[in-house]
């Protein structure tokens, strides 16, 4: 009950601080932090002082919710679960963090939309009754899409508008396959089961799990998101306010490569495997044109918008080369892409607030007076694309060994994009720091340089020490 609690006092947390910024302004952002940081104590104990040691999904909570179709209140967490569930906290506490002076208007609906994506997100880790991962499911991806409208930029309508019915019409895709599955189960069985170790256990034929297995595939790569279906990606990243881009990028893309992991590989093996080459093509063209994309952009945030289709295109690479390795880099990659892309906005944030541009045209030299910034934006873009000693490498070199074990022209192809990563975070850091200063900058505050400094430290000791995350990912 300990997670249900915590998802439950997230909802009440982010209502309290609605209700309180309305007597007392200023007072939502400290209750939301505060929330967090002791909800996430909570977890963090609950986590270690546990019994089990979660190399297995471990079933948590199981109770009927809806009696009539056999629809259970059903969580369960193993080391997958936990690895993206602390990446949500800390990104969480960053995005309040990093709010605490860029939103001036409807505060406490803010942080209440805030908090309750976070607590959507916890419930997709957790969920194994299908139906209630979809609900989970909506319920991270509506305040999610109110972040974009009412808080982001010039054209956040059409932005929210365009991430909504992505999202929607995937996630519509989605439930069909649900209940098809849900229903096959009734045929099979003679009980109507949303359960997930339910599915695990049941046989289906290979020509109903490939049908099924897309209606799956095709939600989690819009949320990935992978090419053709990228393009709200772009649009919403640039008109979302900066904890809305952290998020989005930070742990929400990451839904999606959950997704793959936990219902599209577990639950369709045998299809999966049949769909692999149609999975790595669309990794490698989504790879390829987000590094090619990227170079192209003027834009600080829509550049790194883009990097993050190539990035999370070796995620999907990984995941359907079925290799231990590139799995392996897969899960390392997706937690050093959170960390470094969430700087990475956290950064174009910052300066958007002190020239109210995010035009790397309008940027240039940036770095006479502000060394501070500057010199966190380098280590960022090198992370970015693969420099040695940072997270970002180890995850991208598991996975080129990974899937050149298996596959080995893809990950020639897919190689190439790393010298893009380099062009593009070059371009991306000369154009803002260095050249000739055509204005001055505030460099980074305390609370500012706090937020690099944790993300940075992390980067080093996941580029530095990655057997802590690889043995808490797999058992050693």
């Amino acid at each position: 009950m300990t997670l249900s609690v915590i998802m439950l006092a997230l909802v009440l947390t982010g209502a309290i601080a609605w209700w309180a910024e309305r007597h007392w302004q200023g007072s939502a952002k400290w209750l939301s932090l505060l929330g967090l940081t002791l909800l996430a104590t909570v977890f963090a104990v609950f986590i270690t002082s546990a019994n089990h040691d979660f190399a297995q999904l471990q079933v948590l909570t199981r109770v009927m919710w809806i009696a009539t179709f056999n629809i259970e209140y059903s969580i369960a967490i193993d080391q997958l679960s936990i690895l993206l569930i602390a990446l949500t906290w800390l990104l969480a506490i960053i995005c309040v963090l990093i709010s605490w002076r860029e939103i001036k208007h409807k505060v406490g609906f803010y942080y209440f939309n805030l908090l309750l994506t976070v607590a959507g997100i916890i419930g997709v880790f957790i969920a194994v009754d299908l139906f209630l991962f979809f609900f989970f499911w909506e319920v991270m991806l509506l305040p999610m899409t109110a972040i974009i409208a009412i808080w982001g930029h010039e054209n956040r309508r059409f932005a929210a508008l365009k991430f909504f019915i992505f999202t929607q019409v995937s996630s519509l895709l989605m439930l069909v396959a649900i209940i098809g599955f849900a229903y096959f189960h009734l045929l099979q069985t003679g009980l109507l089961s949303f359960y997930y170790l339910d599915w695990r256990a049941l046989p289906m034929p290979l020509a109903m799990s490939q049908y099924l297995m897309l209606g799956f595939f095709i939600a989690f790569a819009v949320k990935l998101p992978s090419v053709p279906v990228h393009t709200w990606l772009p649009d919403a990243h640039t008109q979302a306010p900066t904890a809305g881009s952290v998020l989005l990028a930070g742990v929400l893309l990451k839904t999606g490569a959950y997704g793959l992991i936990r219902f599209v590989i577990f639950l369709f093996p045998e299809a999966s495997v049949q769909f692999a080459p149609v999975a790595a093509t669309l990794a490698v063209v989504s790879i390829l044109y987000g590094a090619k994309m990227a170079f192209a952009q003027q834009d600080f945030k829509r550049l790194i918008a883009y990097s993050s289709i190539s990035h999370m295109g070796f995620v999907m690479l990984a995941l359907f080369a079925f290799n231990s390795m590139a799995y392996q880099g897969a899960i390392v990659t997706m937690v050093a892409h959170g960390l470094s892309s969430a700087a990475l906005f956290c950064l174009a944030g910052m300066i958007y607030q002190r020239i109210h541009s995010r035009s790397l045209i309008a940027m240039g030299g940036f770095w006479r007076s502000a060394p501070r910034m500057g010199g966190f934006t380098l280590a960022f873009a090198c992370a970015a694309f693969g420099l040695p000693g940072l997270g970002n490498f180890i995850g991208e070199f598991l996975i080129l060994v990974g899937v050149f074990q298996v596959q080995a022209e893809f990950a020639i192809v897919a190689a190439l994009a790393l010298v893009a990563s380099a062009v593009y975070g070059m371009v991306l850091f000369q154009g803002s720091f260095q050249g000739p200063a055509k204005c001055e900058v505030i460099d980074l505050q305390r609370r500012e340089v706090a937020i690099c400094s944790a993300l940075l430290l992390l980067l080093l000791l996941l580029g530095c020490y990655p057997t802590l995350l690889l043995k808490f990912s797999f058992g050693g």
